[in-house]
Order: structure tokens, then C-alpha cells, then sequence
């Protein structure tokens, strides 16, 4: 399986995936620390990908939504962006709506 296969069988299975280093509980950078933050503060519930442990799947998803740093949200297999996309989008208030369906 192609890890374009292998990211579109977890986008597939996964509504709201966040490709990050580490994991929410314990996330091994800044951005990765303040997407779950922000996903957290929306009270929605996630799946993640450690990205740290799958170099194919760390380069792989960079090319896969042509985005070049990680973390990564994808809602619904569309990228939303990295952490400071994320930030702004729930500052304006973009990002609640954006998950409105996806709150636990």
C-alpha cells in the first residue's frame, strides 16, 4: 500500500485527524502542543497521528495536502491547515463552525 493510500484510509476512517509530532497527551512541539489546545478549547473530539513514529507518513502527508509543516488538520479529507491557521480560524470564530458536527 502507497502512503498516499495508507493517509487516505485514515482520513477516511478518521472525520477529524490531526497529523502532529507526538500524541495530545504528550505532543513534542509547540505547534503540535497548541493545535490540540485549540482543538481541545472546541471540545471536539479527534483522531491523531504521531508522525514521529512513520517517517514515510511524516514526509507523505507534507506532499500528500502540499503542505509543508506539521501539524496538519483534516476535516472531512480536507486540509484545514497548521497551528496557526488554527488559532486564527478560532479567534474568528471560523474553526467552531467548521467542527460544529464533530463536537463530543
Amino acid at each position: 500500500m502507497s502512503v498516499k493510500e495508507r493517509i487516505d484510509e485514515i482520513l477516511e476512517k478518521n472525520p477529524v485527524t490531526l497529523f502532529m509530532k507526538g500524541n495530545p497527551s504528550f505532543p513534542q512541539c509547540g505547534f503540535s502542543a497548541r493545535a490540540v489546545a485549540v482543538l481541545n478549547e472546541v471540545g471536539v473530539s479527534f483522531h491523531s497521528v504521531d508522525v514521529l513514529e512513520d517517517q514515510e507518513i511524516r514526509e507523505g502527508i507534507k506532499e500528500y495536502g502540499s503542505w509543508p509543516t506539521i501539524p496538519q488538520l483534516y476535516v472531512k479529507k480536507e486540509l484545514l491547515g497548521g497551528s496557526d491557521i488554527l488559532l486564527e480560524m478560532y479567534q474568528s470564530g471560523e474553526l467552531q463552525d467548521s467542527l460544529k458536527d464533530f463536537r463530543a
